[in-house]
């Protein structure tokens, strides 16, 4: 896993080096689907923009855990957001996409006080607490993945002209986490038309 973060890091410096990462053609979508739902994309961007941009300015990232480090090198070599969710955390075992509602609270990562999240913002939710907020944007302090977790949920976001590209972050993951964690693994989509996956 080591070995993909760096080889993953290394090929996004590569690539996005001294360009504008925001004006690339494989993060188009996300930030039109951002100001769709009235978030701006330049205050609040996906969380692959952010990663993409940190890189590309010379910035390479910490390693966090290796169930970690392999989702974000996922994520870096596909260029799609990925996010990972100790299931173990989860209401229920239950994990949605909806708008913000009253009495929902958020977990800034890294902090302990939780905030309230703006009403009918798009968010990441498991009963009332936000996992992610503002969409693909920032995960919350609940649910992060430490090295006690055993059971992730990794939610990886696209569109369907790049549905190749959630496909190979799939088929890397799943490869990566048979063969060195030996887990089960257990792969559903979720579009418009099916839009439920029982995991």
């Amino acid at each position: 896993v080591a070995e993909l973060f760096a080889k993953a890091q290394a090929q996004a410096a590569e690539k996005y080096r001294g360009v504008k990462v925001k004006e690339q053609s494989e993060l188009a979508a996300y930030r039109e689907a951002f100001r769709a739902v009235g978030i701006n994309p330049n205050k609040y961007p996906s969380s692959i923009e952010a990663l993409l941009t940190r890189i590309s300015k010379g910035k390479m990232l910490t390693s966090i855990t290796p169930l970690v480090d392999l989702g974000n090198a996922a994520s870096l070599l596909e260029s799609v957001p990925i996010g990972a969710h100790a299931v173990d955390a989860l209401a229920e075992g239950t994990l949605g996409v909806r708008r913000a509602r009253e009495n929902d609270t958020f977990v800034p990562f890294g902090e302990t006080v939780a905030e309230a999240p703006d009403l009918g913002e798009i968010v990441y939710a498991s009963g009332t607490t936000v996992r992610t907020r503002r969409f693909l944007w920032r995960q919350s302090e609940l649910g992060k993945i430490t090295p006690q977790t055993k059971d992730i949920l990794y939610l990886l976001d696209g569109f369907s002209d790049r549905r190749e590209d959630l496909e190979r972050g799939c088929d890397l993951l799943a490869k990566y986490l048979t063969e060195v964690f030996h887990a089960q693994v257990k792969i559903g989509l979720i579009t418009k038309d099916e839009p439920e996956f029982i995991f």
